[in-house]
């Protein structure tokens, strides 16, 4: 009896091992079946259940399998069918958890979606499985362009700061203060000081995934993984006891950049004494230092000096009224980014950055270095009058004669009483200079004896430097002669504010168009213009039908087309238009210069309201008729349609494709449609 219910069990199992081969093998042809109906979904699910039922063809299926997943998992995409993707690619690495394509594939579908840190993470991974898998190589590197700002490589090969942060926490550990916090540790250098100059507990915070592992890991690899506790959050977020037992007596950071408040100091000092950090030390006192708080650095000030700069006009100031014979409307006002936050209600930085001794021209000092403020970070209450305080007045005669083109900021950082870093254009160091470009005045002339007005302020933790104007020679006042005006001489008030260069009020009839730096140097290039003009005009010339009533004649430059009149001497013969799309990045007057030189149907990418507004006051200015200019991705409502004429079944006569970057790279992006382009053009170039 037994060995019949053995010889029946072992025959259970042979059904069922061949039922299960018999499954197997209809899936896979399901499954192939599926995938020449380009039906990925389908197959996908076969190539699951055969994996799930025969783990040994593994190896055999890969290929087959990732590239079902990859296919199932663009439509996913383009369905916005997210948590399915993912699964898909969970269930995937349940499978294969060391297969180095899928998980840079993973990465790639994490990083198109804005989750760096965890795309990194995958990239990683992939990297760790094959070192040399190209693919995930060019991913990572990307990825950590991203995450860890480049600034941070310059930092730490800044190697007189570090030794002077490190002499500083040195002499104050020292004098004993032993428990430390360190703010926006970055790679846990400052960290790592203070362990090593004797501090008894040390913390670091860090909101930065990527920077907090990093951190992580050059701690551990300097043996101090069990000393130092790091902290992945904002120190604006730390409790006690709850993340540290108790408060500190030392605070270190270096959350400072090139305008000193930019990256947060003010806001989480003031947090840091309000609920880290042990109430200050009195002054006069030099004894007892364990029961007193402390910060490193302990001040700054803030320093500054008008200068001229091609540069820096090239990228902040449209210089010219006329372009490749396009008239720029007086009515629009262009102005940069840093301009246009004195008046916006999001939280833009008030300048830019430049590293004054490397910019390209050099640059001209019009003024003496001038003080601009002070600030002590061991005294709370100053800190939190900053962003609260007037605006302080501050006017800085003029000692050499030039083109008033911005004003630059640097400061010296307080670390204690002995030492200190300055961020000045004449020292060698990994801090750029703050930049306010100087916009809308009426002349930016100056000579010695004029004097440049400005008001300081600390709106929204930024240093602000705004309504710099122009005081010239013939009425600069000192503080007696503007009590004197203030009191009453109304004459002589007015003659002086006559002679003052303002910026432009805003309002009236002006439309103000916000441009980027970039967009405003491109607008500045005359001879970029001029060759796109030539080559419209010698492209046109070509694709206009020559008619017995219509001749069309272009001059060397290509700068206008003449029409022939009619048999009837009082009118124009209006041809048939051609049909231009201008697929340029950002700001672009290119449709205009087309629609100058011949009868075209002008289609322009541009895709801010406040640029077509100006684009079609410019157009107008130059008599360019109103529905000649349209706005091509206005009429999208499909992104397959890329390229293909809105409403029309025709080619575009011309594509107008600006594939170069202002660094000189190719845009990967613009090149794909050049390549889609040749099938939707009569010609191009």
């Amino acid at each position: 009896m037994p060995r019949s219910n053995a010889r029946s069990h072992r025959g259970h199992r042979r059904g069922q091992e061949a039922g299960r081969r018999e499954l197997v093998s209809r899936s896979l042809q399901s499954a192939q079946h599926c995938l020449e109906d380009q039906d990925f979904g389908t197959a996908y699910a076969h190539y699951l259940l055969v994996l799930n039922l025969a783990p040994e063809l593994k190896n055999d299926i890969r290929e087959t399998f990732q590239f079902t997943l990859f296919k199932w998992a663009e439509e996913l995409a383009s369905l916005a069918r997210i948590q399915d993707l993912f699964n898909c690619y969970e269930q995937a690495l349940e499978l294969f958890p060391n297969d180095e394509v899928i998980c840079n594939s993973m990465g790639e579908h994490l990083f198109r979606m804005g989750f760096r840190d965890e795309a990194a993470g995958y990239f990683h991974k992939a990297l760790k499985l094959n070192p040399d898998y190209a693919d995930a190589k060019e991913n990572f590197y990307r990825v950590a362009n991203w995450l860890v700002e480049r600034w941070h490589f310059i930092m730490l090969n800044d190697t007189k700061r570090n030794l002077i942060y490190q002499k500083a926490i040195e002499k104050v550990v020292h004098s004993g203060y032993r428990t430390v916090l360190d703010i926006g540790a970055g790679t846990g250098i400052l960290s790592m000081f203070a362990k090593k100059a004797g501090a008894s507990c040390v913390y670091a915070c860090e909101l930065s995934k990527t920077m907090y592992e990093v951190a992580c890991d050059v701690v551990a690899a300097n043996n101090m993984e069990g000393e130092i506790k790091l902290l992945h959050m904002k120190s604006l977020d730390i409790e006690i006891p709850k993340h540290i037992p108790e408060r500190v007596s030392l605070v270190v950071t270096e959350t400072v950049d090139a305008g000193l408040f930019g990256e947060g100091i003010v806001e989480s000092l003031i947090h840091a004494w309000e609920h880290l950090l042990l109430q200050p030390k009195p002054k006069n006192q030099d004894f007892g230092t364990e029961d007193y708080g402390q910060v490193i650095p302990a001040g700054a000030t803030v320093y500054g000096m008008a200068v001229e700069c091609k540069e820096i006009r090239r990228h902040h100031r449209v210089e010219i009224q006329e372009v490749a014979s396009v008239h720029l409307a007086e009515t629009v006002v262009f102005c940069s980014p840093t301009c246009a936050s004195a008046t916006s209600d999001e939280a833009i930085e008030p300048y830019t950055t430049e590293k004054l001794s490397r910019i390209p021209g050099g640059y001209m000092p019009l003024t003496q270095p001038f003080q601009v403020m002070t600030v002590d970070f061991n005294n709370l209450e100053e800190l939190k009058s900053l962003a609260t305080r007037k605006p302080c007045k501050i006017s800085i005669p003029v000692t050499h004669e030039g083109m008033l083109d911005a004003v630059v900021v640097w400061f010296v950082l307080q670390l204690d009483d002995e030492h200190s870093l300055s961020t000045s254009p004449t020292e060698e160091t990994c801090w750029e200079q703050a930049v306010y470009p100087i916009q809308g005045l009426p002349d930016y002339t100056v000579k010695p004896g004029d004097a440049v007005v400005m008001e300081v302020c600390c709106h929204d933790c930024y240093l602000r430097i705004q309504k710099i104007s122009v005081l010239t020679s013939e009425y600069v006042m000192d503080i007696e002669r503007e009590n004197t005006l203030a009191s009453g001489n109304e004459a002589e008030l007015c003659s002086a504010l006559a002679s003052l260069k303002t910026t432009t009020a805003p309002g009236g009839k002006e439309q103000e168009c916000m441009l980027e730096s970039t967009e405003i140097a491109l607008l500045n290039n005359v001879q970029y213009h001029e060759c796109f003009n030539a080559a419209l005009g010698k492209v046109l010339s070509s694709l206009i039908p020559r008619r017995e009533s219509q001749a069309v004649e272009v001059d060397g430059h290509g700068s206008r087309l003449n029409f022939e009149k009619s048999q009837n001497k009082n009118s124009y013969t209006t041809p048939e238009p051609l049909y231009v799309l201008d697929v340029s990045e950002g700001f672009s007057i290119l449709t205009i210069i087309a629609g100058k030189l011949g009868p075209i149907k002008a289609y322009s990418s541009v895709e801010k309201e406040q640029h077509q507004v100006a684009l079609n006051i410019i157009s107008e200015a130059n008599h360019f008729p109103k529905e000649a200019l349209e706005f091509w991705l206005s009429q999208l409502e499909d992104e397959s349609v890329v390229l293909q004429r809105p409403k029309s079944d025709k080619l575009w006569s011309i594509i107008i494709l600006d594939v170069i970057e202002t660094s000189g790279l190719i845009q990967q992006e613009v090149m794909e449609k050049a390549a889609i382009s040749r099938y939707c053009v009569i010609q191009a170039f």
